[in-house]
This record gives C-alpha cells, structure tokens and sequence, in this order.
C-alpha cells in the first residue's frame, strides 16, 4: 500500500515537471493595445538576476523604469541563448530586447535599433599563465565566440584584414560558459565585451584581458522590425529624460563602476576564504543582519578583517568588524575579539549609520554612503556631500560623492570643510571593494542554489529508479 501511494506520488510529481512542447502552445494574436510591457532578456549579473532579494540588473532597472512611464506592468522573460531570444522578438512574444546587445550592422538589418546605453570594448579573453597573444593572425581556429553574437561581427570585420582568420561558433553555450571553459583550459580564446569579463573576473581571477579588437561599441536595445514606431517613439523620449535625470549614469556606476580595479591574488583569496572560513561565521551575518542583505555585511566584514576574528591594526582597531573601543561601547560589545559580539556591534552600527544618513539619499545607494562613513565617519562623508553640491552635481548620488571624497586630502578643499583632512580616496577604494565582494557572494550563492536543484532532481531520479526496480521486482 505505502509502495502504491510512493509511485502515485511521484508520478504526480513527475508528470508536473513534464516540460511543455512550445509547438503544440496556440499563440494568441497581439493585443490591439497593449496591456503589460513584454522584455525579452538573457541572464547575467549585469543584464537580469532572480533571487530571494527580487529581481536585478542594469537592464532589469532600465526596463522597470521604462514600463512605470508607460504606465504597464513589467514582464520579464529570460531566454537561453540570443537564437531564441531574436527569434522572439521577430514572432512578437515580447515587445523588445533588453540584454546587453551590441549594436551590429546585420542587427540593424533585422531589427529597429534603441538608443546607446553604454559602450563597451570587445577584448580576446584567455587564461592566466597563458603566453598573452600579440597578433591576431596567429589565433586562427583557436578562438571559440558564441553564434549570434557581437563577437562574430568583429571577427568577420577582422577577417577583411586577415583572410586566413577563422573561428568556432557554438550554439549552446552562453557568455559565463565559454568563461567557465577557459578558466578550467577547455578552451584557449574566446571574445567579450570589456564589462562583462570585468565583472566575471570577480569569480573567475583566472581570466585575462588580451588585446581590444574593437573599441567603443554601443550596447542598445532592440524593437521588433514592423509595427513599432509608437514604442521607438516612446523609448527615444524615455532615454532623453533618464539620461537628463542622470539615470544612466547612475544605473552604469551601480552596476560597472566598481569593477575596474581587478586583483588576481585578492580574489583568488576571497573565493578560498568562501570554501574555508564563511562557514563558521555565516550564521552570525544572517542572525545579526536584519534587513540589510547579509552578503553586504559579511563582504563590510571580509574588507575589515579578512574575517579573522583576532584582527588588529596598528590604529588599535580589532576584530571581525575592527571596531574602535569607543564603537564597541557605543554598541555594546564587550570582546572585541568575540566574533558574534563583533558582528553583532558592527551590523548594530551600521545600520545606525544608515539611519542617521540624510532622508534624500536614496534607499538603494543608502547602504554605500553608510560604509564610507563606517570607514572615515558620518562627518568626512557630509563635508563631501557638501563639497559636491558647491560644484553642481547630486550630494545624495553616490556616483558623484565618491568623485568628490578623494578632494578631502587636498588643502584646497578640506580648508573649506568642517572636519579637515580624510583620506577619501581609502573610502572610496573601501566601498569599491566591498561591492566587488558582495558580487562575489551572490555570485556563488547562486551557483550553490543550482546545484542543490541538480543534487534534489537527481535524488528524484535515484528514488524513481529505486521504485521502478522494486516495482519490477514485485512483477515478477
């Protein structure tokens, strides 16, 4: 009877996760006005994430905002390759593309082409400890770029001045993939745009940056080919406000301003101390803090001690959170050197630092400001805030504070403010580094997230298979 009701169970279970044959779905023909916002979208941590924190991305914030001046809903729809993604787009499942795209010639052929959004370098991308290629018709046969992509243009551009250049284009494959497979030395080249590796450098320190083979290529989105004139017309009115808003400088330094600095042996490190030391402490970062994602504080506390609880510096600074002994007072920790108590104060005086920041700093960049003036102080920070809007740009935009706190170790300025002299460009460094860590943490919080659906899905293989050989068993 238990064994009966097992297999009906999973049957159930099963045949819910019987995937869905798209050729046999009837595709209902457009809407005569429109009712939600369709964007059609790859996965990336640039372009689109889904996580337990809500969705993210440069794209996903250019496309919500996009969608409240039409007054629409937002529907996301991620694809796994740009074959399928185009081919969407053409068929009208989704009203645009927002995905990283380069702007190419044979794209503008097919489809109405946005407005720039960034520019970006397209760079040859090759393994550290590899002989760093000088001459790129060397390379023929060696490189690997994935078909449909803006890679390929270049190449075929290259390709006039060298005709003996060749290429493999999979289909299967995605950006992280192919960088996947030349850090493991499956493959030898492959191509990127200049952000994407930068910022995939942050979990794969083995890549490297070889030569630029294309400079300053405009990353847009794409509008289906007929029948868009409206949705161009609304999208070019759209941008010309969000980029005077200072939107899209805003969303570039969010999402790419942080990953220029790039340190091999650093990262190398900080993935190890993931695998080793994170474990023991990681309870205390989810325990202690509250709202605050607690990838943020963990990533505050890796900048501070390397998470080395018996941390000190010559300044008298010590523990997870290298707190001062008037901090540790201030927020009730009597052991510095006491990891819990340490995280404990240090999540408690961070978020005190948030709630004492200005109401017009915005909830999303609220976090950056608090970690600067963690590392200099809440006065440091306001006399940059100060000093940033005396020359005309937003003291409340962490994009051009940050521009501003390296002034503080200039005479010139500091005269002008209240608290004198701060080494802002520490600060500005500091934040820097602990945005790049948090990427990291996600990153790979993520990755374990899918292997533990691998782990579950082959469970449920292992037991089906079980069931079925005991099933046989009782059949005969």
């Amino acid at each position: 009877m238990i064994k009966t009701l097992l297999i009906i169970l999973l049957c159930g279970i099963l045949s819910a996760c019987q995937p869905v044959d798209i050729h046999k779905v009837d595709i209902a023909a457009p809407a005569p006005k429109r009712t939600v916002l369709k964007v059609g979208t790859l996965y990336g941590p640039q372009i689109y994430l889904n996580s337990e924190l809500g969705e993210s991305g440069f794209d996903f914030e250019m496309a919500q905002r996009f969608a409240d001046y039409l007054a629409l809903p937002l529907e996301m729809i991620p694809y796994t390759n740009r074959k399928q993604l185009f081919a969407a787009l053409k068929e009208n499942k989704i009203d645009i593309i927002a995905a990283g795209i380069a702007k190419t010639p044979n794209r503008g052929q097919q489809f109405k082409l946005g407005p720039s959004l960034y520019k970006v370098n397209q760079v040859l991308v090759y393994k550290e400890g590899t002989p760093e290629p000088k001459d790129i018709s060397t390379l023929s046969g060696e490189i690997t770029v994935m078909a449909n992509s803006s890679s390929v243009n270049t190449l075929t551009k290259l390709q006039k001045d060298y005709p003996e250049l060749m290429w493999n284009q999979v289909n299967n494959k995605d950006n992280e993939e192919l960088f996947a497979l030349i850090a493991n030395g499956e493959l030898i080249y492959t191509i990127s745009d200049s952000n994407s590796l930068l910022i995939n450098q942050r979990f794969l320190p083995e890549l490297r940056a070889g030569m630029i083979l294309e400079e300053k290529v405009e990353v847009v989105w794409l509008l289906p080919p007929k029948n868009s004139d409206r949705l161009m017309s609304q999208l070019l009115a759209f941008w010309h406000k969000e980029r005077r808003a200072g939107t899209l400088e805003h969303l570039n330094e969010k999402y790419f301003g942080h990953v220029k600095r790039f340190d091999y042996v650093d990262t190398r490190a900080f993935i190890r101390a993931i695998d080793n030391i994170l474990p023991e402490y990681r309870s205390f970062f989810e325990q202690y803090s509250g709202e605050l994602d607690w990838r943020k504080l963990a990533a505050a506390s890796y900048q501070e001690s390397h998470w080395n609880p018996r941390a000190r510096s010559p300044t008298g600074v010590r523990g997870m959170m290298m707190l001062t002994q008037p901090t540790a007072a201030y927020v009730g920790v009597d052991d510095r050197l006491d990891a819990e108590q340490s995280i404990r104060g240090g999540a408690f005086y961070l978020k005190d630092m948030i709630e004492r920041l200005p109401d017009t700093i915005p909830e999303a960049q609220r976090i950056w400001f608090a970690m600067a003036s963690y590392n200099i102080g809440l006065g440091h920070v306001e006399d940059a805030r100060r000093l940033t809007e005396s020359m005309g740009m937003d003291p409340s935009a962490w994009r051009d504070v940050k521009k501003v706190l390296p002034l503080l170790q200039q005479s010139k300025y500091y005269k002008q403010t209240r608290y004198g002299y701060a080494r802002g460009s520490e600060a500005v460094h500091y934040v820097d580094s602990i945005r790049r860590y948090y990427d990291t943490l996600v990153w790979v919080d993520n990755q374990t997230k899918k292997l533990e659906v691998i782990e579950d899905t082959e469970q449920i293989n292992v037991i089906a298979e079980e069931i079925s050989t005991d099933v046989h068993i009782s059949a005969d």
